[in-house]
Formats: structure tokens, C-alpha cells, sequence
């Protein structure tokens, strides 16, 4: 690494440490100020409310990471043209693509990082979120729900009357299994649990229909009875997850995962155009955020390298009007593809290409 690469990535992450720490901080005092009621009401403790913070710090850093970088960025690159040192730099024939090398770097490791905190850590927050807060209402920490969803492409339908979400035991599950034959088997159980790729039935009666038209079913008794079906706890999951969201309202939030929206698109492969583009959109916009990180290493250049006398706090206020005009363009563009008026994959990368393209032109024409 060249020193003037280190002597710039030592410029930048200084400002963005402090940065990132201090929106945490805000951040977190602010919530806590209009959340402690909440808390009062759920009984927390100290420790219960010091938990919850670092339980949603993956959410919180995935939302605040690119203003941090941009605040972070404009501030360094301003102070450095303040002090005319970029002039100096690009008199010995250094480009401004070339200095901007060890920025993309940075926005090229928190892209990736944001991608993985945002797809491995950031959607567990809201179950265990739920878990701190229902702690000291009930001695129990296992959450067991009704549950009605349907495999439309292996055709079995499943009524569950008890599934626990931590564990996966199904209580007196009903499967409703049409055939490709046209033949049709209603399995009624006392219980169910999924073990080596199977779910294993306790105490099963099986009904067999031979065609579509038969109404005499052919009644057959098991005390255990193995299945590979292919709805795996996990995809069982997605679907009780996507069924409690609502999603026009968090489609561009972390709650989903992307795993978790292709297993739901597997269990429903014939979803209604409404619902497929908004998944669709969360999908393409999850895939698209980590990127917005890079985007605002092509905004902060031209916007901070011009050379003048400048108070650095300029960053400040431009990062402020960047970030407002960012958001408002990226949540028309989501709702337009939640409407389907949009394809999925140009309103979750219209903003990126956009402020992407933006920077490109801009930083081209510094002189």
C-alpha cells in the first residue's frame, strides 16, 4: 500500500469511527427516550433494555451505515481540498479516480459487510426482539401458533392446529396431499416432528382418495409414519414470518431475509401479480442496499474535492441534503414497484445507478 493511500484511508477512518459511534449513540438515546414506556409496560430490567440495543444493533448499523460513510467522507475529502492538498496531489499526476482508489476500497468492504449483517443477522432482530419484550409475561420462552399454509407446487395443503416456531413439533397437524395422478391422502396426526430430511407422524390415520371424484375414502392406521416432504422447518418459518409482516410496509426493510423470500416464492410459485412484485422489490432492494455504501463514495468525491477555502462542516450540510434527497427517490421508486407500475429489479436500482451515474459525470468534470 502506497503512502499516500494510507495517509488517506488514516484521514477517513478516524472521522468514520467517530461518526459511526456517535449516530449509535443518538440513535439509541432517542429511541430509548420514546420507547421507555414500552419497556415499563413489559417490566425490563437494566439488563433486559441493555440487551435489546445490542440485540438491534445489526438493524441499526445497516441503516445508518452509508450516511456515516458519506458524513464521514465529505468532511475528509473537504478538508483535505480546504487545505489544498488534493491540488498539490493532483499536480504531481495523480488522478482523481486514483485518489479516489482507497475510498472505493472502504465502500467495497462495507458493501460487503452490510450484506452480511443485513441477510444473516439483521432479520433475526424481530423474533428476538419479541423474546426480551414477552420475557416476564409467562414462564414459558416457547412461542407455539395455529398455523394454515399451503405447497401449491407439491399440492398439499397443512393445518396445523399447535407448531412451535423454536422447535418445529407440530400438535394434530392435518396434510391435505392431491397426487399427480389425481389421487388425493388426507394424513391427520397427533403429532409431527422433522428429523434427517423427513417429518415423522405419531399416531396417523391416512385417508385415500383414488381419483378426484372418489367420495369413499380407503382408511389406514399407522403408529408412526415417515415422509420426505420437502417443507422444511425453515421454509415453515419464512412462510410465518412473510404471513406477520405486512409487506407493503416493510419492503425495504431487514425483517426478510433473502433466503427467507425465495423459500417463500418455492412454497408459492402462483402468487397474485400484486404480491409477487412486492416481494419481488423486496427481494431486488435487499440485493441492492449493501451497494448504496459505493454510491456514496462516487456522490462525496466531486461534492467535497473542489479546491477553495471551505469550512469542512460544508460536508455536514451537504451529506444532510444528499441523504434527504436520496431516501425520498428511493422510497418513490420502491413504492412504484410495490405497485407493480415499476420492475422489481429497476425501482430497487434506479437511486444506486442514478446517484451512481451522477458521481461518474461530476467527478469527470472536476477540474
Amino acid at each position: 500500500m502506497r503512502l499516500l493511500d494510507r495517509y488517506l484511508l488514516r484521514e477517513l477512518l478516524v472521522p468514520l469511527g467517530y461518526c459511526l459511534g456517535g449516530f449509535l449513540i443518538f440513535y439509541s438515546s432517542f429511541d430509548l427516550i420514546f420507547k421507555l414506556h414500552q419497556f415499563q409496560e413489559k417490566q425490563m430490567t437494566l439488563a433486559d433494555c441493555i440487551e435489546y440495543y445490542l440485540v438491534t444493533l445489526p438493524e441499526t448499523f445497516v441503516m445508518l451505515a452509508p450516511v456515516t460513510l458519506l458524513l464521514a467522507l465529505l468532511f475528509a475529502v473537504s478538508n483535505h481540498a480546504r487545505h489544498h492538498e488534493f491540488t498539490a496531489i493532483r499536480a504531481a499526476g495523480v488522478s482523481l479516480w486514483r485518489l479516489s482508489a482507497p475510498y472505493m476500497a472502504v465502500g467495497a468492504i462495507l458493501t460487503l459487510f452490510v450484506f452480511v449483517v443485513n441477510e444473516f443477522w439483521a432479520p433475526q432482530t424481530s423474533d428476538k426482539v419479541e423474546q426480551i419484550f414477552q420475557r416476564h409475561n409467562g414462564p414459558s420462552s416457547e412461542r407455539s401458533l395455529p398455523l394454515k399454509f399451503s405447497n401449491e407446487s407439491a399440492g398439499r395443503d397443512w393445518d396445523i392446529k399447535s407448531y412451535n416456531t423454536q422447535t418445529g413439533e407440530m400438535m394434530f397437524p392435518t396434510v391435505i396431499w392431491r397426487l399427480p395422478n389425481g389421487s388425493r391422502k388426507d394424513i391427520y396426526a397427533r403429532s409431527a416432528n422433522f428429523s434427517n430430511g423427513a417429518w415423522e407422524f405419531k399416531n396417523v390415520e391416512v385417508w385415500t382418495y383414488k381419483s378426484a371424484k372418489d367420495i369413499t375414502p380407503d382408511p389406514s392406521t399407522n403408529a408412526a409414519l415417515r415422509l420426505p416432504f420437502t417443507e422444511t422447518p425453515e421454509l415453515i418459518r419464512s412462510e410465518v414470518k412473510v404471513n406477520r409482516l405486512e409487506l407493503r410496509k416493510t419492503a425495504n426493510s431487514a425483517q426478510l431475509s433473502i433466503g427467507e423470500i425465495f423459500n417463500y416464492l418455492r412454497l408459492h410459485p402462483k402468487l397474485s401479480p400484486s404480491q409477487r412484485a412486492i416481494l419481488m422489490t423486496q427481494l431486488q432492494g435487499r440485493i441492492a442496499a449493501p451497494f448504496t455504501c459505493l454510491t456514496v463514495v462516487l456522490i462525496a468525491m466531486p461534492f467535497g474535492a473542489r479546491s477553495g477555502r471551505r469550512n469542512v462542516f460544508v460536508g455536514v450540510a451537504s451529506s444532510i441534503v444528499i441523504c434527504f434527497i436520496y431516501i425520498v427517490f428511493q422510497s418513490v421508486c420502491l413504492a412504484l414497484g410495490n405497485g407493480n407500475w415499476l420492475p422489481p429489479v429497476i425501482a430497487a436500482w434506479l437511486p444506486n445507478a442514478a446517484f451512481g451515474t451522477a458521481g461518474i459525470v461530476l467527478i469527470s468534470r472536476v477540474r
